[in-house]
């Protein structure tokens, strides 16, 4: 009887915590979205007092015209520009982000202590923005799509392939013997099996480097300058200048901008708990 009461009162003591957190979470979160969301349903003189309060004119359907209207449009071209930059980079960091993951975890040499370090160093050392707008320069690159495409891929290159490298753990290598005993070739092994296997882990992928390339703000004001080569994250100066600022607008770009990547990890929040925590227990 105390025995099913311990366990029964644990039980209790678990659910509370759980809720504890939840709430907490939702404070955290809740709040500054409730301050941007406000905000952005504000006037001009009303939003520049940067409160809380609820606005007394409602008028969230004008701003959002405003900023689809302003500058002929940017945030129109900014979002297909973003689309563009994020779309290629997932699709590079995917396939070689798995190759070099797969051929990691399968081949094991005296230089896999080196590459690991290789992949550490990737993930630490911070990039070097002059040295890289001229190599960028020097190849004809800088200021294109396939040069900031190479950029965002080269950043998160180290982290993708540690994620498809723990991953691998988890497919047995008895899979790559069986089909090369059946005549399968390397690339056929992996393009037609392994690939496949590895959606769990590349759902994590797309949904957290696809975020962290959308909301990318500093590479592209360096590496992709020019107003037509504007990201969602630049459309932000629209509404700042040194004198005065649009802080209805503002929020109301920020609120625009901030739906993709919520949408993201609302249908895809379970992918990225798998993908992480697949092979960290054998």
């Amino acid at each position: 009887m105390k025995k099913g009461f311990k366990v029964k009162r644990k039980g209790i003591r678990q659910v509370f915590m759980e809720v504890i957190a939840v709430l907490v979470t939702m404070i955290l979160f809740g709040i500054p979205l409730y301050f941007v969301f406000v905000n952005a349903a504000k006037t001009t003189p009303e939003a520049s007092l940067l409160n809380m309060a609820w606005p007394t004119e409602f008028q969230l359907t004008e701003n959002i015209a405003a900023v689809f209207a302003a500058e002929n449009g940017m945030i129109v071209r900014a979002f297909m520009n973003s689309a563009l930059i994020t779309g290629f980079s997932i699709a590079l960091l995917i396939l070689f982000g798995a190759m070099a993951g797969y051929v990691l975890h399968r081949k094991t040499t005296k230089l896999s202590p080196f590459y690991n370090f290789l992949l550490l160093a990737g993930l630490i050392i911070p990039p070097a923005v002059v040295p890289t707008i001229w190599v960028l320069e020097g190849i004809g690159l800088f200021k294109t799509m396939p040069g900031i495409v190479l950029v965002e891929v080269a950043l998160n290159l180290p982290f993708t392939v540690i994620l498809y490298r723990s991953f691998m753990a988890t497919i047995p290598k008895q899979i790559d013997e069986a089909a090369l005993i059946d005549g399968c070739g390397r690339l056929q092994l992996f393009f037609r099996i392994i690939l496949p296997l590895l959606k769990p882990v590349s759902a994590t992928v797309i949904v957290l480097t696809a975020v962290g390339i959308y909301n990318d703000f500093v590479n592209p004001l360096y590496f992709f300058p020019g107003s037509e080569n504007a990201t969602l994250q630049l459309t932000l100066y629209n509404f700042m200048s040194l004198y005065s600022t649009q802080w209805n607008l503002l929020f109301t770009n920020i609120l625009i901008i901030s739906i993709p990547p919520l949408i993201l990890f609302i249908f895809f929040n379970k992918q990225i708990v798998a993908g992480m925590t697949s092979g960290s227990v054998k």
